[in-house]
């Protein structure tokens, strides 16, 4: 019979080791909820029976009790009145009846204890159900952080990753090679753009400087 299994396999601290090292904790975790919710409608039901039984029993005694302590009072008024078979034959069925009684007591006690056993699992199956209904919130809240950091971590190091800093460092390259082409192309076009009056002031300019280097050469000579 499998009405107790989830109690009698498997301990809640099995059951979250078994999730930690699912490849998918929640699917796992939600299909324990699922077999433990059908074990705990199964107990339910046994439960009930159980009781339905213990009640039974304990009708049927107190039904049986009521009775005893009707004969005894009938056979006391037999007696009284001098009939003494029917006080004969309310002791005959006096005892019949308590021997019932005693069966029916029995039966109601064994019943009630196992009722009561089986409440008592029934309750400590609601609460399993329970934490493991907590326990899946708090592995859901896990699980999304832990592929969050994952995805986080990916990206992270393809963001940064060599390819990336290659094709940086060529932009660069490019990018000086192009500003030392347009300072080249500057200068080019400078030297280019002058005049023919800048080139005979240019050749002024040098005659004057060498005409007063010449002549401070022409005093030390003397000297």
């Amino acid at each position: 019979m499998s009405l107790f299994k989830r109690l009698r396999d498997l301990t809640l601290s099995n059951v979250y080791a078994l999730i930690e090292k699912a490849e998918d904790p929640i699917k796992l975790t939600d299909q324990y909820i699922r077999d433990m919710t059908e074990d705990l409608q199964d107990a339910e039901k046994a439960v009930a029976s159980q009781i339905a039984l213990e009640k039974k029993f304990k009708k049927l005694y107190e039904e049986q009790e009521a009775l005893l302590q009707k004969r005894i009072e009938q056979s006391h008024i037999a007696v009284q009145e001098g009939n003494l078979e029917l006080a004969r034959r309310v002791i005959e069925d006096k005892q019949a009846v308590e021997t019932k009684m005693i069966e029916y007591k029995e039966a109601y006690a064994e019943n009630q204890l196992l009722a009561n056993n089986l409440r008592a699992k029934l309750e400590e199956m609601r609460k399993q159900l329970a934490d493991m209904k907590n326990k899946r919130d708090t592995l859901v809240a896990r699980y999304q952080a832990a592929k969050t950091q994952t995805e986080i971590n990916k990206a992270m190091s393809s963001f940064g990753g060599s390819s990336a800093a290659a094709g940086m460092k060529r932009m660069e390259e490019k990018m000086l090679q192009a500003e030392a082409m347009a300072e080249a192309s500057n200068d080019l076009a400078a030297s280019r753009g002058k005049s023919i009056d800048d080139e005979f002031a240019n050749l002024g300019k040098n005659k004057a400087v060498e005409d007063e280097l010449a002549a401070l050469m022409k005093q030390y000579e003397k000297k």
